[in-house]
């Protein structure tokens, strides 16, 4: 965060003195920022978030640079990809398969290609973490789902609109589609998938339409842990 700070600062022309009056914190308090002795406080921050916004820097597109910057720095070892994972409270021990189940493809560990989609989800949280991982791709059992009308309705079924079907085939080919396998790969749906999957299910929209609504925002693929074996793969190289 400190770079990301200076970086603020040195936008805006403006000196740590100068900076910290803005702010209407003291010159050592700035100091310690941009050193990574401290962090701003929630205060600081909402008067920092208004500057920014005031002066319209483009704060996201340096957390954005930042971000790629020391992705480029990582040495993968044989095998492994990089990732995107965002957190709300932080990993806290292990990594394991415990998302709320209602996702687009169920419990498990979520991550992305993409750093802007994590960052999205986190970023209204006061301890939200932000991660960069790597997956060891050779050691696990995949299965990657298309954006067509099977991955719209994979992402249904996790997300609960099969539930009054229950024990029909229908809802059995989904319910044991990703059964053996330990990484699911797909594309991440946007946020109007209620709407659009109530709408397919009572037939005011095709099924084309469904996958096309669903894929309209190319927020990139995600890439989701969902057996403790996957969640082992996985190792985090930045925070």
């Amino acid at each position: 965060m400190q770079e990301i700070i200076k970086k603020i600062r040195l936008y805006l022309n403006m000196s740590q003195l100068e900076f910290a009056d803005q702010l209407q914190v003291t010159f050592a308090t700035v100091n310690r920022w941009e050193n990574g002795r401290s962090i701003p406080n929630k205060s600081a921050q909402e008067k920092l978030y208004d500057m920014c916004y005031k002066n319209q820097v483009p704060v996201y597109n340096m957390i954005l640079e930042k971000i790629t910057d020391m992705a480029e720095q990582i040495v993968l070892e044989p095998g492994r990809i990089l990732l995107y994972h965002g957190s709300k409270s932080g990993v806290k021990g292990k990594i394991a398969p415990k998302s709320r189940r209602q996702c687009d493809f169920g419990q498990g560990f979520y991550m992305g290609t993409e750093p802007s989609q994590p960052l999205t989800l986190i970023c209204d949280y006061e301890s939200a973490k932000f991660y960069i991982v790597s997956v060891q791709m050779n050691q696990i059992e995949k299965m990657e789902v298309p954006a067509n009308i099977e991955w719209a309705m994979f992402v249904a079924y996790h997300r609960g609109r099969m539930d009054h079907i229950q024990g029909t085939s229908f809802y059995n080919k989904y319910h044991h589609m990703a059964e053996g396998k330990d990484l699911i790969i797909g594309n991440i749906a946007d946020d109007r998938m209620f709407y659009v999957i109530d709408n397919f299910f009572i037939g005011n929209i095709t099924d084309q339409a469904l996958v096309n609504s669903l894929a309209a925002l190319e927020l990139g693929k995600q890439y989701v842990a969902v057996t403790e074996k996957a969640c082992r793969a996985v190792k985090i190289e930045a925070e």
